[in-house]
């Protein structure tokens, strides 16, 4: 059984960081593709980055520059570290990871951004 657990986020300033954790059980974060997603009130969910088992990452071109996808083999978790913080980050993110059968995804987490 595939869970992800996520931790980080909550209400920062605009110009603020913040890391976002996501801890998997029955699954090697190295060994698959894992990634962050987004949702912000109203919108569709959407992609925001990924990190391939072979170390590949790729980002959505809002984020790119202020956005890094990394992990820990040893803690096997995957974390998102957000810079540069703007209004429209706000949303819940959550963190995916696939199999043949079907997606996995943490249970989100708020971040908030004020101006």
């Amino acid at each position: 059984q595939v869970q992800l657990v996520q931790s980080g986020g909550g209400l920062v300033r605009a110009g603020d960081s913040l890391r976002l954790s996501c801890a998997a059980s029955g699954r090697t974060v190295s060994s698959y593709t894992m990634g962050w997603f987004r949702q912000a009130p109203e919108k569709e969910r959407e992609f925001v980055a990924r990190i391939r088992a072979s170390d590949t990452t790729s980002y959505a071109d809002s984020v790119k520059g202020r956005f890094t996808i990394s992990r820990d083999n040893a803690k096997n978790t995957v974390y998102l570290q957000v810079n540069n913080l703007k209004p429209e980050d706000a949303a819940v993110y959550y963190c995916k990871t696939s199999d043949r059968w079907r997606d996995y995804w943490g249970q989100g987490t708020q971040v908030s951004v004020s101006s």
